[in-house]
């Protein structure tokens, strides 16, 4: 049988050009996953930045050290300690100080990451002067870059300056140096400082200091700002391609299993008379078992090949878009080939082990009777997975929605459950695609002439045909409705929750991490007519079931005030119970129950018992929890809302609170303008992701369509022949052709759309059990997109060979053996 699977691939060969392509495809993407994981694996040690001239650095407590049962839990300080006064002390009796001090800096036509810095620190990076002199006056400052000149004046948010010279830009930040005094008044808490001086002598003089820590050589690294962030992007950046082969694997198989059947649907006169010729059931599975083999042998080599080309251009691509760090490059490795390859032989084995086992059930003489109807489209292997994958998604959903609903809105959850359910409406697509083509035909079948009858009749008669050219069609429309609906439903649940919860007429907001001044404060709590609450950003933690230490973000806020301005979703207690030995927790904390005890540490790492005051609902996690102010120790003042007291005018007190922060460069917005300034968007790695995703799929989608669009209307050349000695033109028959690709895309889309919108429902009823209530978000401007895209190549694809084969006479095409 192996030299007859031979002979079969080279004269059918349009037959297997799409599973090759898509094998191909598939291979080439996992070698370039697998050697960009490989890559990152190995990824070579970042130095000091900042500091990398600085003899030594030393840095107050940032880190929360829990010990536990299994071991110490580590968490990231919200407020991170300075260094205690009395050190500061014994260091200066050692050699110079010199503190250092980042915040952040908007200016007109600067770069918008700009962080500003003390002039004396730029020596320990080190910067060095290429234009003009150091700063020496309030007003004047030194950039790093070619953005400004010596000489220009630029507006920033802490007043006009001026730029008297520049330095180099080293990569890694986009710098303005202020004169030291300037810098400790726009930033007057300084967490780290440079001593130069003996490391010895150092840690001698802060022995005692709790959390203090003394930074040498590449520890130094530890003081530069976000010294995380390359393994953070390489963690992210790894998610995204494991997402993207995920998917790419699950529409390999998918399209490799409906090409195969639907080849195998084709093929049955083929197989009646080898079964006639005397060849038994597991010769014909062998056969096509064969014929899989050596397209996937022949299509995973061949995407290795591509792959080696396509990985470093993927790793040049993810450091352009600042998905990966600056020095990540693809390494010289040879197991992610090895697993490409066998990844790429796997799929093609599950692919076509479904189309053997119809292909070895084929009689010697049925296939020979049987007439082009498609009378038996449902087999009971197909009736028995499709009803157990939908009956399991149903059951799956339902377990979640009474056990977690928060796990529904989980990136990695509502990813992968539009598989289980595509999967089982594929299966059962061609139950649906009979009633669905009656459907969407009967008005164009209502019309004069028979082209409309024709395209149904056609439709529903080849239920196969049909549901294999609607299956990539489904695929596309239900990723790209499940994939970003449930992220932008998501995105407006969370805005819901931030729009219901403020009562305010304005929230003014801080320029930067910084906060409002005392001075700013003062000026908004004298504004007349303004009712003023003022709140900061924290972080409580908590040690849950005694090993897990878990992170809540806090909102720091005076009761009464707080009461006043801002509508929480209690299910439990009052807020205004809220004092200095309490605090606001939400249902998921493990200790929900109000006057309840709860042990916690404030975001300095302070360690406090509070008692539980209220409870809010869940929601979509960002609740948090609420504490006074002074459970928040150092944390800045970033929003004030206001509200108005009884006949205040609403313009003149915005008028008043502008006035207030015009010196500082706060914003005063509407709440609407508010949560619109602060809408939850889907990070920027997640949305390239999901884009990533569906550029995967509607690529498999167009070979999928052009491959079974071709084999089909290569099938039917005999009937296209029929219409044209019945009378039709050549265009009337391509016309029909077209209206019947266009139709069975509909299909697709509407079998895509029934999943998506299964899924987004799901995410709306978990929503609702978290009390949430919001509206379900649906793509409409992508569905039509990818719709639309499956249209055109649905069309191009079954036209272009249509009239080809039409350039023949009709009767010549009418005696061409099948």
């Amino acid at each position: 049988m192996l030299s007859t699977a031979l002979r079969t691939l080279r004269t059918r060969w349009v037959t297997f050009v799409g599973s090759f392509v898509a094998l191909c495809l598939g291979v080439a993407l996992i070698a370039v996953m697998g050697l960009a994981l490989a890559s990152s694996l190995d990824a070579p040690g970042r130095g000091p930045e900042r500091f990398a001239a600085a003899p030594v650095v030393v840095k107050g407590q940032d880190t929360l050290v829990v010990p536990t049962s299994i071991g110490e839990r580590t968490r990231k300080l919200a407020q991170p300690r300075a260094v205690p006064d009395d050190a500061v002390a014994k260091l200066r009796h050692l050699g110079t100080v010199v503190e250092d001090r980042s915040f952040a800096v908007r200016c007109e036509g600067g770069p918008a990451d700009l962080v500003g810095h003390p002039w004396s620190t730029a020596a320990f990076a080190p910067y060095r002067l290429d234009a003009g002199r150091a700063p020496e006056a309030a007003d004047e400052v030194v950039v790093s870059g070619d953005w400004a000149r010596p000489g220009a004046r630029v507006r920033t948010d802490a007043g006009t300056v001026r730029v008297v010279g520049t330095v180099a830009a080293l990569g890694f930040e986009n710098a303005v140096f202020y004169t030291d005094p300037r810098a400790a008044e726009l930033s007057p808490r300084s967490l780290q400082l440079v001593v130069d001086a003996d490391a010895a002598a150092v840690r001698g003089a802060v022995r005692g200091s709790e959390g203090v820590q003394v930074l040498t050589g590449d520890a130094r690294r530890y003081a530069d700002a976000d010294p995380d962030r390359d393994s953070e992007a390489l963690a992210a950046m790894n998610a995204m391609f494991g997402t993207a082969g995920g998917v790419t694997g699950f529409v390999s198989v998918f399209v490799v299993a409906s090409t195969f059947a639907f080849a195998v649907s084709q093929r049955r006169r083929e197989f009646g008379l080898l079964r006639t010729a005397g060849a038994t059931p597991g010769q014909i599975r062998r056969m096509v078992v064969s014929e899989a083999l050596a397209v996937g042998v022949l299509a995973s080599a061949t995407g290795c090949v591509l792959g080696s080309y396509g990985a470093p251009q993927l790793a040049a691509w993810a450091v352009d878009k600042n998905l990966a760090p600056r020095w990540f490059t693809i390494g010289d490795y040879t197991w992610p080939y090895h697993m490409a390859f066998g990844a790429g032989l796997f799929v093609a084995l599950c692919g076509v082990l479904a189309a053997s086992w119809r292909a070895g059930r084929t009689g010697p003489t049925e296939a020979l009777r049987e007439a082009a109807v498609d009378t038996r489209p449902m087999t009971w292997g197909r009736w028995l997975f499709g009803a157990a994958l939908l009956i399991t998604a149903a059951v799956t959903l339902a377990l979640a929605l009474a056990t977690d609903p928060g796990g529904l809105l989980q990136r990695k959850t509502y990813v992968s459950r539009p598989m289980l359910l595509i999967t089982a409406v594929a299966l059962l697509a061609p139950v649906l695609v009979r009633p669905l083509v009656r459907l969407i035909a009967w008005l164009p079948a209502q019309l004069p002439g028979a082209g409309g009858m024709l395209v149904r009749e056609n439709a529903a008669a080849g239920v196969r045909r049909t549901a294999a050219v609607a299956a990539p069609v489904l695929v596309t429309v239900a990723l790209a409705g499940s994939l970003l609906g449930a992220a932008a439903t998501l995105n407006e649940a969370k805005a819901t929750e931030v729009r219901e919860r403020t009562v305010a007429d304005f929230v003014v907001t801080a320029p930067g991490a910084a906060g409002f001044d005392g001075a700013t404060l003062k000026r908004l709590r004298a504004v007349s007519g303004a009712e003023v609450s003022v709140s900061s950003s924290s972080a409580v933690y908590v040690l849950e079931d005694g090993v897990a230490l878990i992170k809540s973000d806090a909102r720091a806020a005076e009761p009464e005030p707080l009461a006043r301005t801002a509508r929480l979703p209690l299910t439990a207690g009052k807020a205004s119970d809220l004092d200095d030995d309490s605090i606001i927790v939400n249902e998921d904390w493990q200790q929900h129950t109000v006057g309840e005890r709860v042990d916690v540490w404030l975001g300095d790492g302070t360690r406090k018992s509070l008692k539980i005051a209220a409870v809010m609902t869940t929601g979509t996690g960002n609740n948090g929890v609420y504490v006074t102010p002074r459970n928040a120790p150092e944390a800045p003042v970033d929003r004030v809302d206001v509200r108005l007291a009884d006949g205040a005018d609403t313009a003149t007190v915005a008028a008043g609170l502008r006035q207030a922060v015009r010196a500082s460069g706060g914003e005063v917005l509407t709440p609407d303008a508010w949560v619109r300034a602060t809408y939850p968007e889907t990070n920027r790695t997640t949305r390239t992701g999901f884009f990533l995703v569906l550029g995967i799929a509607l690529l498999y989608t167009g070979i999928s369509l052009a491959n079974t669009m071709v084999m089909a209307t290569s099938d039917r050349v005999r009937e296209l022949a029929v219409l044209r000695l019945a009378g039709a033109t050549k265009w009337q028959v391509l016309r029909m052709v077209g209206a019947e690709a266009l139709m069975v895309v509909v299909v697709g889309g509407l079998l895509g759309a029934l999943v998506a919108g299964l899924n987004l429902v799901g995410m709306w009823s978990a929503l609702g059990v978290l009390s949430v209530r919001t509206s379900i978000e649906i793509p409409w401007a992508a569905l039509a997109a990818a719709l639309g895209v499956c249209a055109v190549l649905a069309v191009i694809s079954a036209v272009a060979p249509a009239g080809l084969s039409l350039r023949r006479g009709a009767v010549e095409l009418a005696g061409t053996p099948e």
